[in-house]
């Protein structure tokens, strides 16, 4: 008969369940998880440098007979046993851990000799593991070396079968010399691979000095050693990751530049920062050359084989070689490497330095030591023990063998030689399995032979055992010999940190033309662009001023340069020149709210590059009323975003003109009138940024300062007068004879009508060009030479032809580029 009535629960039942409260239960669930991802899949032993999923595979190989010396097996086969012996999870995770073990681009020295599609560089993934094979390489059997003597724990495999190893003896530190990475909960390791014999060495220093500082292991260990080679760039970084056990590293790639017979360039790159994709680098660097972004760039091809990496980028001819060689290590060629040292140390995670990296595994090593050792002379003893028993027996053999015979059976037998000459159990059942061949005298001497050698390993082993510098000495000695057999040469280089790739890196280093106009416009263009033309021409567009504006400021710089800008209103403006924004000849500009916070009417008036200043040189200035003052150049050391005050100026006055001195110079101050005085700079004495200063030419009624030049009686330069006009005349410096301050000066050109004012004076050598520019925008290049040289009270010659209602607005020079050694020497 069914019964659909259900089973009445035990009375009892309720008293056995327990009452947890939920945020409890869910707390150590997690804990227990974390801890199980952290010790159990995520993280190195700091012992042997494995995880377990490594370890298991190596250890699997072992028992396998997969050697270096046995032929390749199925990676299926290798992955199959593991996964059914040691590592209950998927075949997937356990393949991709022989396969990095095999990598060559991935571990400095592979534990696993592969065979077959093991991935690349360019990211390709490995073949399926029915296709590829493997066996373990000579370094990794050093890691089992000595395992099946007790040298370290077992503990039963997740089904209670078989055992596996705690750790491996690991011959060598593993966890420095291959590295590891893992990411666990709540914490993750990434630690760099090194090289064997620098580690090796810093080991066998820290067991002679165990007081040795992370600076003294770093003259053995210099630094991570990438398989990829590369190099890393400072110092400071490695010394950080070894002291603290985190850090971050820059690596850059190794590339050359080289030549070919057409004249054009080409970066070669041939070794890559460590786990870097070069397919996807090479991809990445063709999309932003096709951007734009890096520029002068004309093809690029990756010609990388078996032999190693080279990676071509050729450049186009006349392209800037160190400006594309910046543009590509700021986005591709360099990379962060962050170290974080964690490994687990005694089952629990901890962030070590170096040295703390190191005494871990020699106190591994020891302990495996110690134990072998102590597994030897077991072995030995009980070796010695039984041929103490057949050295008897021989010595004895026609009684032994009459004791045998007359014995009922082989139990017989033992008790009897036990009782007749104390034999233990063991000898007792090895003599009685001696063959009687073994009792001629030959094999007495390899008796005893072998009993002395015996003897001989035993004191050996107990003098181990009892001095820890003899033991020290046994782990000095197998490090050595790891070292002989499987050193190598360094492949990362450290190079100095010369900074990191800032935008000014990336800009070429040429000379250029700075133009600005009244309404705060402002660019600048490659030099270049303005070729020579004869005087009297009326040059080409230089800029495009909207109605009402007009071109105020023109100067040359390098693009480099740090420039000290001085305005009209006294003050003073830090700017580098690759700031301001590079346009076409024919472009407006932009506007300079963001470079110079500049007020309206303020415009520049002069401009010094910072190179040129030394510390104890003067910042010389000339105002439009005719005072002239001296301010040390260290009071220009901290300017503000803002500017700051370079001259203080009385209404209506303005500032004109500067020059660097160093108090050895003669002034030479300019009018618009054409009057022009020389006197020495030692009548103007140093004063601070506020003052006004004192006068420095007596100027006639409506006449104004329009330059201001610094000389010496060795100059043998020119005074380069222009008029707005655009006439103009040189005559040479030493013509203008010294008077005192504050006098009414002499005349230097003839302003009538057709000249018109004086608009600025310069100091030019016959080499030197010019850069003239109209308020329109006209720009003139023209070679000094092309200007003859005339005595002082002349009228000149035209230099440009200024339209009519145009005017020259200002006038720059081009220093002529100093002659090579070659060109020296005709």
């Amino acid at each position: 008969m069914s019964s659909d009535v259900p089973d009445v629960p035990d009375e009892n039942v309720a008293a056995d369940v327990e009452h947890v409260r939920i945020e409890d239960e869910m707390e150590q669930s997690y804990i227990d998880y974390a801890m199980s991802v952290i010790a159990g899949r995520a993280l190195p032993d700091v012992r042997d440098g494995l995880k377990p999923v490594h370890r298991r595979i190596l250890y699997a190989m072992h028992e396998m007979g997969v050697s270096s010396g046995s032929s390749h097996r199925k990676s299926s086969s290798v992955v199959g046993e593991v996964m059914g012996d040691y590592h209950p999870h998927g075949d997937s995770p356990i393949y991709n851990a022989l396969v990095r073990m095999a990598q060559d681009f991935s571990m400095r020295y592979p534990l696993v000799d592969g065979q077959g599609n093991f991935g690349s560089m360019d990211g390709d993934p490995p073949a399926a593991m029915r296709y590829t094979e493997a066996r373990m390489a000579p370094i990794a059997e050093e890691l089992l070396e000595d395992i099946e003597k007790d040298t370290v724990g077992f503990t039963s495999n997740y089904d209670d079968r078989l055992q596996e190893p705690d750790v491996l003896p690991s011959a060598f530190p593993n966890l420095l010399v291959n590295g590891s990475s893992g990411i666990a909960v709540g914490m993750s390791t990434n630690i760099p691979p090194h090289n064997l014999g620098e580690v090796i060495d810093a080991t066998i220093h820290l067991i002679d000095t165990p007081d040795a500082e992370v600076a003294d292991l770093m003259e053995h260990v210099k630094g991570p050693d990438f398989p990829t080679g590369g190099n890393i760039v400072g110092k400071d970084a490695i010394y950080s990751a070894y002291a603290t056990g985190r850090g971050r590293l820059t690596v850059r790639a190794e590339f050359d530049v080289e030549e070919n017979p057409s004249g054009k360039s080409r970066i070669v790159i041939t070794e890559l920062p460590y786990q870097e994709n070069k397919a996807r680098m090479v991809e990445r660097i063709a999309d932003n050359v096709n951007e734009g972004k890096i520029e002068g760039v004309s093809d690029l091809r990756d010609e990388s084989d078996r032999n190693g990496v080279r990676v071509v980028v050729e450049c186009k001819r006349g392209a800037n070689v160190d400006v594309v060689k910046n543009q590509l290590l700021e986005h591709h060629l360099e990379s962060t490497f962050g170290v974080i040292n964690l490994a687990l140390v005694d089952g629990q995670p901890k962030v070590l330095t170096l040295k703390e990296t190191l005494q871990e595994y020699i106190q591994h090593r020891r302990e495996v030591v110690r134990r072998r050792s102590e597994f030897d002379l077991q072995e030995a003893e009980d070796r010695a023990h039984i041929l103490d028993g057949r050295l008897t027996a021989v010595e004895n053999a026609e009684e032994v063998v009459e004791l045998i015979q007359d014995a009922e059976d082989r139990d017989a037998a033992k008790a009897a030689l036990k009782e007749r000459y104390e034999f233990s159990e063991a000898q007792a059942e090895h003599v009685v399995r001696m063959q009687l061949g073994s009792l001629t005298s030959a094999e007495v001497g390899e008796i005893e032979a072998e009993y002395e050698d015996v003897q001989a390993e035993i004191e050996r082993l107990e003098a181990i055992l009892a001095s820890e510098e003899k033991l020290d000495a046994v782990v000095k000695d197998e490090l050595r010999e790891i070292k002989d057999e499987y050193d190598d040469d360094r492949r990362t280089s450290i190079v100095e940190d010369a900074g990191t790739v800032t935008r000014e890196d990336l800009i070429p280093e040429e000379d250029v033309v700075v133009v600005m106009t009244a309404e705060d416009y402002i660019k600048r263009m490659p030099a270049d662009q303005f070729d020579p033309q004869n005087r009297g021409g009326k040059g080409i567009i230089g800029s495009d001023p909207k109605e009402g504006d007009r071109v105020t400021t023109v100067f040359q710089a390098h693009s480099h340069d740090l420039l000290l800008c001085f305005t009209n209103h006294g003050q003073v403006y830090k700017l580098k020149t690759y700031e301001i924004p590079e346009m076409s000849r024919t472009a407006r500009g932009k506007s300079a709210v963001n470079l110079l916070d500049l007020s309206d009417g303020e415009d520049i008036t002069a401009v010094v590059p910072t190179d040129d200043l030394e510390p104890d040189e003067c910042i010389t200035m000339a105002t439009r009323d005719g005072y002239v003052k001296r301010t040390c150049c260290d009071q220009f050391e901290n300017i503000l975003s803002t500017g700051i005050r370079a001259a203080k100026l009385e209404d209506g006055d303005e500032l004109v003109d500067v020059e660097v001195t160093d108090g050895t110079k003669d002034l030479v101050i300019a009018t618009e009138d054409g009057m022009t005085i020389r006197f020495d700079e030692d009548e103007v004495r140093q004063m601070g940024r506020s003052a006004r200063g004192v006068r420095g030419i007596d100027l006639r009624e409506g006449d104004h300062v329009a330059g201001l030049v610094a000389t010496d009686d060795a100059d043998e330069r020119d005074l380069l007068t222009v008029t707005r006009n655009g006439y103009g005349k040189r005559t040479p410096l030493s013509e203008y004879r010294r008077q005192s301050r504050y006098g009414k000066g002499l005349i230097d050109i003839k302003t009538d009508e057709r000249n018109g004012p004086v608009t600025d004076v310069k100091a030019v050598e016959e080499d030197d060009h010019i850069v003239v520019m109209s308020a329109s925008g006209q720009i003139m290049r023209c070679p000094v030479a092309d200007i003859s040289t005339v005595g002082r009270n002349t009228k000149g010659v035209v230099i440009m032809d200024v339209d009519e209602g145009d005017s020259v607005a200002c006038v720059d020079v081009l220093p002529a580029e100093p002659a090579s050694e070659d060109e020296s020497d005709e």
